[in-house]
């Protein structure tokens, strides 16, 4: 078998689909990340908060966060054309929804006195809204 002919069948290999490396993408991305939180609810890094070591511990809890985003790229760019609109679409509407509940409570927030959110809760709520709306988008149409 020539080299192309094993990449090519390693590629079409049930173990290596598009869907599979996302999910195995996605469980050590969000290991890292709950082991941050983990770390943190146990203490590990209370010293740091409230001082300039404070951003550093933020910005590696988003790292993973950034992997997330960049497994679901890849599962998009490696799926076929078909399933590619389809992830696309189920994207952009979630997003787009999360845009606008975002948007509304800030605007809650500045005229009705609406209790201020985290900003970190707009990655909860993607997924949230994500486990709702992509069941339904089922057309590339």
């Amino acid at each position: 078998m020539s080299v192309s002919a094993a990449s090519r069948s390693a590629q079409s290999s049930p173990a290596s689909s598009p869907s599979r490396r996302y999910a195995l993408r996605t469980a050590l991305f969000m290991a890292a990340y709950s082991l941050f939180h983990i770390a943190a609810i146990f203490g590990a890094f209370d010293a740091w908060i409230g001082t300039p070591a404070g951003w550093l511990l933020a910005l590696a809890v988003a790292l993973p966060i950034a992997g997330q985003v960049w497994a679901l790229m890849r599962l998009i760019a490696d799926s076929d054309e078909y399933l590619r609109v389809l992830w696309a679409k189920r994207v952009i509407l979630s997003a787009g929804i999360v845009l606008v509940v975002c948007t509304a409570w800030g605007f809650g927030e500045t005229y009705a006195n609406a209790p201020g959110l985290k900003a970190w809760l707009v990655f909860p709520l993607f997924w949230a809204v994500s486990a709702v709306v992509w069941p339904f988008v089922r057309s590339s149409r």
